[in-house]
């Protein structure tokens, strides 16, 4: 009997399978790519985005007489109520306070609701993820255009009160526009990698809610930062709260005062960490969020 055994050969529908790699084996150079891929899809799609946001909002608000504009009612009656509450209670100048705080609701309105509904950007559009050959980004980006829109709307609330305050604008006022970009970029940032973590971690929602209702208290939103500037615990609490740079840079022009340069430096140190882990986030992660929904 001969020893040597010759292999037998692989079956004809076997062979060239030592070739094939997994999608999840990809490397992430072919991860980059198809994630940078995605958003330029998704840039070039814009008119898409646009559409599907609108019809969001008048989904949302089929049937009612005000439509959108009841956010904006119920803005009005919640900065003139805390107006209230401060001015004639607390004693507070209603003059300078009253604009603060509704610029401060109004920015914080829509941050919130950037984050808690970029959350569930992918398991909200389960159906037109699995059904249609569609960029992520997509997705993300209606969630931003979107909520800017409400944002167009409840800006009527800050003009009724500058106008009744009889507050006067300034050249720093122009620095809301970089500001607001800076915004939208966190937003669209977010939505990807928070959109993707929430898809495969349903819990997540759940918390980021109970996060970001916190947040509001120990953020300067309706009270003043420099109220804790004799005590030092109270003035490192601000100084490591991510949520106070980015929601003065857009604050302070609108109010038309100026804004420190340590302060932009901050927004744009938090804005670059938060660009940096999405990207990475959601290339990790794009090719299984369609499992995953």
């Amino acid at each position: 009997m001969n020893e040597t055994q010759t292999a037998a050969p692989l079956p004809t529908s076997f062979r060239g399978t030592a070739h094939f790699t997994l999608s999840a084996d990809r490397g992430w150079g072919q991860r980059a790519r198809l994630a940078l891929a995605d958003m330029a899809e998704g840039v070039r799609l814009w008119q898409l985005v646009w559409t599907l946001a609108f019809y969001d909002i008048k989904l949302r608000y089929r049937g009612s007489a005000l439509g959108p504009f009841w956010l904006t009612i119920s803005t009005g009656v919640q900065v003139g109520a805390m107006a209230f509450l401060y001015g004639v209670l607390f004693h507070t100048d209603i003059h300078t306070y009253l604009p603060y705080l509704a610029i401060s609701l109004v920015l914080w309105t829509y941050l919130n609701t950037l984050i808690s509904e970029g959350s569930t950007c992918f398991t909200q559009t389960d159906t037109l993820i699995k059904g249609t050959r569609m960029p992520f980004s997509v997705h993300a980006a209606r969630n931003v255009v979107r909520n800017t829109i409400v944002l167009g709307h409840n800006l009527i609330v800050i003009v009724v009160v500058f106008l009744i305050m009889g507050v006067h604008q300034s050249l720093y006022s122009l620095l809301a526009i970089p500001a607001l970009a800076l915004w939208m970029i966190d937003a669209l940032a977010i939505s990807l990698l928070m959109g993707a973590l929430c898809a495969r971690f349903r819990d997540l929602p759940q918390i980021i809610l109970s996060v970001m209702q916190i947040a509001f208290f120990i953020t300067p939103v309706i009270w003043y930062a420099k109220v804790l500037d004799s005590h030092p615990i109270g003035r490192l609490l601000i100084d490591l709260n991510p949520f106070y740079p980015i929601l003065e840079i857009l604050r302070a022009p609108l109010l038309g005062t100026p804004i420190s340069t340590r302060l932009v430096l901050a927004a744009i140190g938090v804005s670059a960490l938060l660009v940096g882990v999405a990207a990475i986030g959601f290339a990790r992660m794009r090719g299984r969020v369609a499992y995953w929904v």
